[in-house]
């Protein structure tokens, strides 16, 4: 399947179940990180731009380029069958950057891309000191993003970042905005509590705007810990779970080290580690090596097998 045909495929499968009820959307740092969210069953995945640059050892601050993450999406969703929304940051630049994103994007195989009204450099939603653009600029960018696009199946999902600079009334108008410019879902970022959460979907309801809303429910930040089915009940058709992946293993690695560095072995680990055979058929690897056969997994004994 070309690229570009899995762009409108998974870009319909991504409007169908935004349609028809409420998922939860792991990030993906990697490709094996992504292939463990689909075979958990999640039915679509992001691609976060503070977990990539993590994973490239930067901070969330616009240092990605649009070639790298372009780069590292297409490797990520050509790992899987489940749709993939791609974290574009702001765009990457005035409307013809964004125009430009769009494509890189579609032609990598991307369901959808976000782009937020932060100014550049942007930052971690979810730390102050953030500034947002005017709302004609983000218009302006949105509309780019629609002609650019081939394909009314890529979706386009708006970012709010006002709550936190220009408060909720602001983001209310500006989300109103961006549905108008044709943003295809709406994400309001750092809201505090879920009754702001309700008053965002409600006050777009009563204007009319019925486009599907995205929460974002990252750790340690400003919004508190909902769950997904709380979101559906307030009106949202997804969840995300950007870093949660990435926060999880940087912390299981970080353990084990101190621990190797400290005995010199591995060994109590071993109950925590995905075991050879499972990370190899996870990775399909015998299907790869037909003539290899299934490869033998020794148990706790520290025997050595095949690399």
């Amino acid at each position: 399947m070309t690229t570009e045909r899995s762009t409108v495929i998974k870009g319909q499968r991504l409007r169908e179940l935004l349609a028809t009820g409420t998922i939860a959307i792991p990030g993906a740092f990697n490709a094996l990180t992504a292939i463990q969210i689909e075979r958990a069953g999640f039915d679509a995945l992001y691609v976060s731009g503070a977990a990539i640059s993590a994973a490239r050892g930067l901070p969330d601050i616009g240092l990605i380029s649009l070639a790298d993450m372009a780069g590292d999406a297409a490797v990520i969703a050509n790992a899987v069958t489940i749709p993939v929304i791609v974290d574009a940051d702001t765009g990457y630049g005035p409307p013809p950057m964004v125009m430009e994103a769009v494509r890189e994007f579609e032609r990598a195989g991307l369901a959808g891309m976000q782009i937020e009204d932060q100014e550049s450099a942007k930052k971690c939603g979810h730390l102050p000191g953030k500034r947002v653009i005017p709302i004609d600029e983000m218009v302006a960018k949105l509309m780019a993003a629609v002609t650019a696009r081939r394909h009314r199946d890529f979706l386009l999902v708006a970012r709010t970042d006002a709550r936190a600079v220009e408060g909720m009334d602001a983001a209310i108008r500006r989300a109103k905005a961006y549905a108008d410019a044709g943003a295809d879902v709406l994400f309001p970022e750092a809201l505090v509590s879920a009754e702001e959460f309700g008053a965002f979907a409600r006050e777009l309801a009563q204007s009319g705007i019925h486009v599907p809303l995205i929460a974002n429910m990252t750790e340690f930040g400003k919004t508190p810990y909902v769950r997904v089915s709380d979101f559906a009940a307030l009106g949202y058709r997804a969840v995300l779970f950007p870093v949660s992946t990435l926060r999880v293993a940087a912390r299981a690695v970080d353990r084990l080290l101190g621990e190797l560095k400290l005995f010199g072995t591995q060994r109590d680990w071993l109950d925590h580690m995905m075991p050879r055979q499972e990370l190899y058929d996870l990775l399909q690897y015998d299907d790869q090596q037909p003539s290899t056969g299934r490869l033998h997994e020794p148990g706790h004994t520290g025997t050595p097998s095949n690399q």
